[in-house]
C-alpha cells in the first residue's frame, strides 16, 4: 500500500520545479552549438584548454539559443578535474542584438575562488580541483540578473531590456591562461 501512495505522490509532482526562484517555471530545451577555438577542445560535457598561452582566443564553449524578454533560468554543475591555469570564465551571460557583448561572465582563479569578470567581486570560494558546484543564474530581462552558488544568491546586478543568450564551458579571460579541464552535468533551462 505504502508503494501505491508513493507513486501516486509523483505522477502529480511538477515536472519543471527549477532548483532556484520562485515559479512556477517552464522548462525549456533551447537549442546550441559548439565553439573550440585556439586549444580548446570539447568532447560532450568535458570542456578543455590544452594550452598556457595567454593570448589569443582560447575557447570550448557551448552558446546556447538567443532569447529576448522574460525570466530565463539556467542551471549547471562544473567540476574541475585538473588545472594549471587560473582566470578561466566557466559560465558567461551574454548581450545579443544591437548591444552584443559580455554581460556577466563567472569565472574562476586558481585556488578557487570564483568571480565577476567585470569588476572583479568575489561571488564565492571552493572552486577546488574535484568539487563540484552548482550554477543557477536567472535573468529577469529589463530588471535583474542573479547568481546563485550551490543554492545560494551570491549576486544581483541591473539586467538591461534586449536580447540574451547562455555560455558554459572554459574560456580564457583577457588576463587568464590554461590549462584546465571542466566537466560540465546537469545543464537544464527553464523560463516563466
Amino acid at each position: 500500500m505504502l508503494a501505491a501512495v508513493v507513486t501516486g505522490l509523483a505522477v502529480f509532482a511538477p515536472a519543471a520545479d527549477a532548483q532556484v526562484g520562485t515559479g512556477p517555471w517552464v522548462s525549456d530545451s533551447p537549442g546550441y552549438s559548439e565553439q573550440e577555438r585556439g586549444c580548446g577542445d570539447i568532447s560532450g560535457l568535458t570542456f578543455k584548454l590544452t594550452c598556457s598561452t595567454g593570448s589569443g582566443d582560447q575557447r570550448a564553449e557551448r552558446r546556447y539559443t538567443t532569447y529576448t524578454g522574460g525570466t530565463h533560468q539556467f542551471e549547471g554543475s562544473f567540476k574541475i578535474t585538473s588545472m594549471g591555469g587560473s582566470r578561466i570564465s566557466l559560465k558567461q551571460t551574454f548581450r545579443d542584438g544591437s548591444s552584443a557583448g559580455p554581460f556577466f561572465l563567472l569565472a574562476v582563479e586558481k585556488g578557487g575562488r570564483l568571480y565577476a569578470v567585470h569588476g572583479g567581486e568575489t561571488i564565492a570560494t571552493g572552486a577546488t580541483v574535484g568539487t563540484s558546484v552548482r550554477v543557477n543564474t536567472i535573468n529577469q530581462v529589463g530588471s535583474t540578473h542573479k547568481v546563485y552558488i550551490n543554492g545560494s544568491q551570491k549576486d544581483s546586478v541591473s539586467s538591461p531590456s534586449g536580447s540574451y543568450y547562455d555560455k558554459f564551458g572554459s574560456y580564457r579571460t583577457a588576463s587568464g591562461k590554461g590549462p584546465i579541464t571542466v566537466e560540465w552535468s546537469g545543464i537544464r533551462f527553464w523560463h516563466k
